[in-house]
């Protein structure tokens, strides 16, 4: 009997605790086992009154019962207090990571923390990094999914120049069964083996690859199915804007398949095909004015696979691109002409002891052709080293490289430590020293970061 009033007032007091401390998903787990638990007590309870021939004899007190009725009212309030808030499989998480970068070209040292994508650009050194995260996600009756995610200036509403803090705002609804999803919206770009998240992402920066090959965003509607081991998901959609401008009505067409071969390895692939924003200025009028292009056609195909298994991680990635008239240098003649890419990145990290992490990575971008040029970036940039030799041959971009070695501790379930250095190279001198005004071949990075979760 001491027991048994122990422990309804251990669940009276868990009953009572703040719904923050759980996801609203493992609070009603708790109250239906709760609520199946009291169930299953006065079951036994009437059993063995009948068995005895009599009234039950209940094995509790007056006090004990009135104790056990509380704990089932509030059970029910607190469910009720759920659905009628709208909290019912409501899930709301987030994480922030303030980031120290040094960066060797660029003579900068310095914190970099929810820094406007708008007043930079996008580059390898100011990517997705030093930002702040909140995700809320809604599962319904009937299995339809609903997410959005904010991300003050560092996500991927702001990366393609709407000054948006909407990182993905998205619906999948059911149809038939859970398997058969009808998805649309805006979705982040699903390419590659890394995640744009600093939380799923081993190092700091991203792979040349992620930075300079892949979209950014798909605005439309698609089809996601599950079979077994197998995941495709596809979508016309706006590639990397939220609207199409006069003129431009041909949408392009995205798709990702993944295989889970075993609880170990996989792979997967994925690809777009069809009108993108293309920000070439070779183009210019007769007063020498940039004349803005129209969206030509981009044909992007990736191949990527993993193998993970306990604390050893490998992931790879082979990339391939082609965007019509975006070259950074024009034919003789002053037409415009195709630009084209093709690269890897290879990933390879092991836990030497449960806490800390060491990570080392290796990426290989070929931009040579016609001067160089790459999704979104049609012209030279001497930050990024992409584009021809400034004094040679402008037919001839750069091919760039970049080897990545990293350290992470996990200081507790919620706080990650990381640091990086990396080393980015051309086989031409693309990177501006901004302290001599001279080219050089190679450009050296160091950050660190702190990711803290809930």
């Amino acid at each position: 009997m001491h027991i048994l009033k122990l422990t309804a007032l251990a669940v009276a007091l868990a009953a009572a605790l703040p719904a923050s401390a759980q996801s609203n998903a493992d609070i009603l787990k708790e109250l239906q086992a709760l609520k199946a638990k009291v169930a299953e007590l006065e079951g036994k309870l009437n059993a063995q009154g009948s068995a005895a021939g009599g009234a039950p004899q209940w094995g509790m007190t007056p006090d004990q019962v009135r104790e056990l009725n509380r704990v089932g009212i509030k059970t029910e309030a607190v469910e009720d207090a759920l659905d009628s808030q709208g909290l019912k499989m409501l899930k709301i998480s987030g994480f922030m990571d303030p980031t120290y970068l040094w960066n060797q070209r660029q003579r900068r040292a310095g914190f970099q923390f929810l820094n406007p994508v708008a007043s930079d650009g996008y580059n390898y050194d100011n990517s997705y990094f030093g930002g702040v995260f909140f995700d809320f996600q809604k599962e319904m009756e009937g299995g339809t999914k609903w997410r959005l995610t904010l991300v003050p200036n560092r996500g991927t509403g702001s990366v393609i120049g709407e000054n948006s803090i909407v990182q993905e705002a998205s619906v999948s609804v059911p149809l038939g069964s859970l398997q058969t999803r009808f998805i649309a919206g805006q979705i982040p770009d699903w390419s590659g083996y890394e995640y744009q998240q600093a939380t799923l992402n081993k190092l700091i920066t991203h792979n040349l690859l992620y930075d300079f090959t892949l979209p950014t965003l798909y605005t439309g509607a698609g089809m996601e199915y599950t079979r077994g081991k197998w995941l495709i998901k596809w979508a016309l959609n706006n590639m990397n804007t939220s609207k199409r401008n006069s003129n431009e009505r041909a949408p392009a067409f995205a798709y990702r398949v993944d295989y889970s071969k075993g609880e170990y390895q996989g792979f997967g692939f994925a690809g777009v095909h069809g009108k993108a924003a293309n920000f070439s200025e070779n183009m210019v009028d007769e007063e020498g004015n940039p004349v803005a292009q129209r969206d030509s056609r981009v044909d992007l195909f990736e191949a990527d696979a993993y193998f993970i298994r306990g604390d050893l991680t490998w992931q790879g990635q082979l990339s391939y691109g082609r965007q019509r008239q975006a070259s950074i240098t024009p034919a003789a003649d002053g037409s415009l002409r195709d630009a084209s890419w093709y690269g890897l990145s290879t990933l390879l990290a092991y836990k030497f002891i449960p806490r800390w992490e060491v990570v080392g990575r290796f990426d290989y971008l070929n931009n040579s052709k016609n001067g160089g040029g790459l999704l979104g970036y049609t012209s030279a940039d001497d930050r990024n080293g992409i584009g021809p030799d400034p004094a040679g041959d402008p037919e001839k971009g750069a091919n760039r490289m970049a080897l990545s070695l990293g350290l992470s501790y996990l200081f507790n379930l919620n706080t990650t430590f990381k640091a990086e250095y990396r080393m980015d190279r051309a086989n031409l001198p693309v990177f501006l020293d901004v302290r001599t005004g001279e080219y050089r071949k190679s450009n050296n990075v160091l950050g660190t970061s702190v990711v803290v979760a809930f």
